[in-house]
């Protein structure tokens, strides 16, 4: 791996940090709050690809593993992890990892409504489908009811996903990361 390519995850784990400083935002009846942290997970995955961006986010998760104040709220630490929330700082690395893996596909053919796709699935779908599991068994309450709470949440996700496509499309054209694939 070269010096640009580790200086980029650094610089998207950053991003992450800084995404945490934004205040946490608790919904009455909520496990999870919602958070701005999910925007650095899609601009990691259609920015820098699958393996930069998911090794980015999984650097990010590395820093709330040894306890660092970097999830908003100032939480960090295996408590975190095992509590409600820790299932969607898992899924994370993953969701960028399908963004990179889906954007690196379809680059040839990128635009906004492809993106705007891509990153529902990654930055949601795919979050959603560990994290919502992970609270339901962490907080001890039934699926049906984690799933709930977290449509609450589909509205803000949404507009992070049209943000973080809008700065993908833009970052393409002007200064592709991604490579050209033959």
């Amino acid at each position: 791996m070269r010096s640009r390519d580790l200086a980029q995850i650094a610089l998207f784990a950053a991003i992450m940090v800084v995404l945490g400083f934004f205040p946490l935002i608790q919904l009455p009846g909520a496990f999870a709050p919602f958070t701005s942290q999910t925007l650095g997970v899609i601009l990691a995955g259609s920015i820098l690809g699958a393996k930069r961006g998911a090794l980015a986010i999984l650097l990010f998760d590395v820093l709330v593993f040894v306890g660092l104040p970097v999830l908003p709220g100032g939480r960090g630490g295996l408590a975190v992890i095992m509590g409600p929330t820790g299932g969607f700082v898992l899924a994370y690395p993953i969701g960028a990892l399908v963004i990179g893996l889906l954007t690196e596909r379809l680059w040839k053919h990128y635009n906004l409504p492809i993106a705007i796709a891509i990153n529902f699935l990654g930055g949601a779908l795919v979050l959603y489908a560990i994290g919502v599991p992970w609270m339901a068994a962490a907080a001890n309450i039934p699926l049906g009811k984690a799933i709930t709470t977290s449509v609450a949440f589909l509205p803000g996700d949404i507009i992070k996903v049209v943000i973080g496509s809008l700065a993908a499309v833009a970052v393409r054209k002007a200064y592709p990361l991604i490579p050209a694939r033959a």
